[in-house]
């Protein structure tokens, strides 16, 4: 498989419009999906350049000719706008090379595809958010993600995973899980069941909003993890949005809660001493300050009020996808002990009850940074 893997790479790098010679290659990062890897070509007299190649999963993106038309369009139109207001295109969004043919991807002789951008210099992304400040500038990142593309037709965008964030088909898919019990699990997990399905209206609240017209459809990124942002190593401010590979339609207050999911919880995603998860309302609020300062002004008034329900209904979510993972035999989520994906699902929950007892003071910290 590494030989494979070589002989790949090596047709790929032979494929993409690189400059000077190619005196380092090393694997890069951390990510599950992808396989990523780190190029560095001498440049004459004139330094280095890196750039980053990846050979896209194609299992998880079965259209990576769409998802590669929308990465481009996206990060054209970030650069006109970036530049526009006297900013730096190479650094604050992603740069795309492209291959010799002109595409912005090449498909190897083996059926794969790949695809490269220029790396950004003297930035860093962070797995875990290890201070208040370092979680509002993602939040001004993913704000001002946001804010430049307010004005981006959504609706031209390629769904790149169908339904990715419909919570109420989701909550369909997790009672069928539940009434085929196909590994027998359902009798041990009543308590977790009832959970979901005593939360109905969180499952239907944003998708009947969206389908109302009370909130509109939006270019959203919906990944909004801390480490998809690089922060500026020199400024500490955050400086670019990364892995765009699931940029796509969406609500705008999904994006906010997927990052509250993730970074304003006291705990591992599968941390079993559930005394130890909750929602920390400092980083809350740290986040929530840098998101709408980001956006400034460009979402709406109703978008900013449902900025909580947001992450209570992604925290919902994705809790109710691990435990739909946990009943049909653990096959999405990558498991790595006996009820691993239970022991997600229960932090995920234990953080919507969270969540549902400081409602109040979301509610405030919310109101306190938008104006109505």
């Amino acid at each position: 498989m590494a030989r494979v893997m070589k002989v790949q790479k090596s047709e790929a790098i032979a494929h993409f419009q690189y400059e000077g010679r190619l005196i380092k290659d090393e694997p890069f990062g951390n990510g599950h999906i992808n396989d990523t890897f780190l190029l560095t070509f001498e440049l004459n007299k004139m330094g280095r350049m890196k750039a980053i190649l990846q050979r896209m999963n194609n299992s998880i993106f079965e259209e990576p000719v769409q998802l590669m038309e929308n990465i481009l369009g996206v990060t054209d139109f970030l650069r006109e706008k970036i530049a526009a207001a006297g900013g730096d295109p190479t650094r604050e969004t992603l740069s795309v090379i492209p291959a010799v043919d002109g595409k912005p991807y090449y498909k190897d002789s083996f059926g794969d595809y790949w695809r490269s951008y220029i790396f950004i210099t003297d930035a860093t992304s962070f797995d875990q958010v290890e201070r208040p400040e370092q979680f509002y500038q993602s939040g001004v990142a993913f704000g001002n993600f946001q804010r430049m593309l307010a004005d981006y037709p959504a609706d031209t965008l390629f769904e790149v995973i169908k339904g990715f964030h419909d919570t109420k088909a989701r909550l369909e898919v997790f009672k069928k899980a539940v009434e085929a019990d196909v590994m027998g699990r359902a009798k041990d997990v009543q308590e977790e069941i009832r959970f979901v399905l005593d939360r109905e209206d969180v499952a239907n609240y944003l998708c009947d909003c969206l389908a109302n017209g009370e909130i509109p459809l939006r270019v959203t990124h919906n990944d909004t993890k801390l480490n998809n942002v690089m922060i500026d190593n020199v400024t500490g401010k955050g400086l670019c949005v990364i892995d765009l590979d699931t940029v796509m339609p969406g609500l705008s207050v999904n994006d906010f809660g997927d990052s509250i999911r993730f970074g304003a919880s006291t705990a591992a995603e599968d941390e079993k001493d559930l005394d130890k998860v909750s929602c920390s309302m400092e980083y809350f609020e740290a986040y929530t300050k840098g998101f709408v300062e980001g956006c400034d002004g460009k979402l709406t008034a109703r978008e900013m009020e449902l900025l909580p329900m947001g992450a209570k209904t992604m925290t919902y979510e994705c809790g109710m996808r691990f435990l739909t993972d946990y009943l049909e035999g653990d096959h999405y989520f990558k498991v790595h002990r006996e009820g691993h994906n239970l022991d997600r699902c229960r932090t995920q929950f234990k953080l919507v009850k969270d969540m549902e007892e400081k409602w109040d003071q979301m509610k405030e910290i919310t109101a306190k940074y938008y104006d109505h």
